[in-house]
């Protein structure tokens, strides 16, 4: 399981031309699931999310999570994460998990950092085709793989 994680002044999705969420100061998160995600993929990445500290605190140092600015989250699911460009310049999707694994591993995962940060957590639709909207603050944009854990 992959996050890509964008700490953003604001970020909206919109589906049909019709805003499905917005949010203001808080994070962007892109969430990619493969095959071998499993609840304690799910735990790693919502505690990491939830808890990194990328937000200035009173002296302008990255010491503060979004849980401390009480900040709000949208959660975007985006398969493309596990791309793999090993061979030729057409990348392989191969690793991203079918909809059927993935899309319960996805709503787990926003259910689980709803309950870190005692707030709703704003998505878009998984598997529409979304035109995502930010302003990267910073910018600051953090990549984490939960089988990496680097």
């Amino acid at each position: 399981m992959r996050v890509l994680i964008q700490r953003v002044t604001e970020a909206s999705v919109t589906v049909d031309q019709m805003e499905k969420s917005r949010i203001e100061k808080g994070l962007l998160v892109f969430v990619g699931i493969e095959d071998s995600d499993n609840e304690k993929d799910i735990d790693y990445l919502c505690k990491k999310t939830a808890n990194l500290r990328i937000f200035d605190d009173e002296n302008g140092i990255m010491n503060k999570s979004v849980i401390d600015i009480d900040g709000e989250i949208l959660v975007v699911s985006q398969f493309t994460l596990h791309a793999s460009t090993k061979k030729g310049n057409r990348p392989s999707y191969i690793r991203a998990a079918k909809p059927d694994y993935s899309i319960p591993i996805y709503k787990e995962f926003c259910k689980k950092l709803s309950q870190m940060i005692n707030k709703e957590i704003k998505t878009g639709i998984f598997g529409a085709y979304m035109k995502v909207s930010l302003v990267n603050d910073g910018p600051v944009t953090i990549w984490i793989d939960s089988k990496k854990r680097e």
